[in-house]
């Protein structure tokens, strides 16, 4: 197997603070705002950003430590598999957003709907087309759920 190597391109400023517990479900935050600071040297690669409404954004959760492979949700008192769940505590913790673009000025980007925490490491943005909405997606185990923790 070949080696994998990630480069953080930026990093997140948010209003969310390290703290005993994530900041919690994206749902919980719809309206928090957020910047993202894309690295000066990456900064070439926002060109027409700024046409788009919103963006995938994938993020280095350099904050979770170890992983569990049955892991408890807020939806849930049963278990469910890691790769079932958005828990942070992952092989390999991956943070993905699909983020609304409010504003772009140079190398900052402001965005909507963001629940990482501050100074998380940007690993990718990507554009999001309408298109690669799914409605006929089930919700899987968390069907009808509610947030009970």
């Amino acid at each position: 197997m070949s080696q994998l190597t990630l480069h953080p391109i930026g990093v997140v400023h948010a209003p969310h603070r390290p703290g005993p517990q994530p900041p919690g479900q994206v749902q919980e935050h719809l309206d928090d705002t957020a910047e993202l600071e894309i690295f000066p040297e990456f900064a070439a690669g926002l060109q027409d950003t700024e046409t788009f409404s919103h963006l995938h954004l994938f993020c280095w959760l350099d904050r979770s430590t170890n992983f569990d492979l049955l892991t408890l949700t807020p939806l849930d008192t049963v278990p469910h598999g890691v790769f079932a769940t958005r828990s942070p505590r992952r092989p390999n913790p991956i943070g993905y957003w699909v983020v609304e673009l409010l504003e772009r000025r140079g190398n900052i980007l402001k965005v909507k709907g963001l629940d990482a925490f501050d100074g998380t490491p940007i690993i990718d943005l990507k554009p999001y087309f309408p298109s690669e909405a799914r409605p006929e997606a089930s919700e899987g185990w968390a069907t009808g759920k509610s947030r009970i923790r």
